[in-house]
């Protein structure tokens, strides 16, 4: 019986734990996640260029490409990513790679234009030697109204 009630027991902290370095994990990718749609706002293409992969892909509703066009339209402004209004994020994990969710109103400046568009963004990241990179970014615009006011 002792033996049984030791064996719970350690089941039950095991899982406790697991439970806490999961959320921990899923923190971390909230929080890089977060924080690249600031950098992507103030157009911070050194700390850009570190997260993104070099075989990253970015498919926009104009167009597909890799890491070194993303990191030259942000940096030239042919595409400013001004403001992420995100409403809802999800995390699912596949061992080493984490798949993010956002559903988010994106004003962007895009040309001479800003425009505000409802997208479902798809985030892919690679663990790779303990450090997060970011493999592809993916706009699919919503169908949904747009929720964001202009310039809040």
């Amino acid at each position: 019986m002792r033996t049984l009630i030791f064996t719970i027991l350690l089941t039950v902290i095991a899982a406790q734990s697991v439970c806490a370095q999961a959320s921990a994990r899923e923190q971390e990718i909230l929080k890089l996640s977060k924080d690249k749609w600031q950098w992507m706002a103030d157009k911070n293409v050194a700390v850009l260029g570190e997260l993104f992969h070099d075989k990253s892909m970015f498919i926009h509703m104009g167009g597909t490409w890799g890491k070194q066009q993303e990191i030259d339209v942000i940096k030239s402004g042919n595409i400013w990513y001004k403001k992420a209004e995100v409403y809802s994020v999800t995390v699912n994990f596949i061992g080493n790679t984490a798949i993010v969710l956002n559903d988010i109103d994106l004003e962007a400046v895009v040309g001479d234009n800003t425009v505000i568009n409802p997208f479902m963004v798809t985030e892919v990241y690679i663990n790779e030697n303990g450090q997060w990179k970011m493999g592809s970014l993916t706009f699919s615009r919503l169908l949904r109204p747009v929720k964001m006011r202009s310039g809040s």
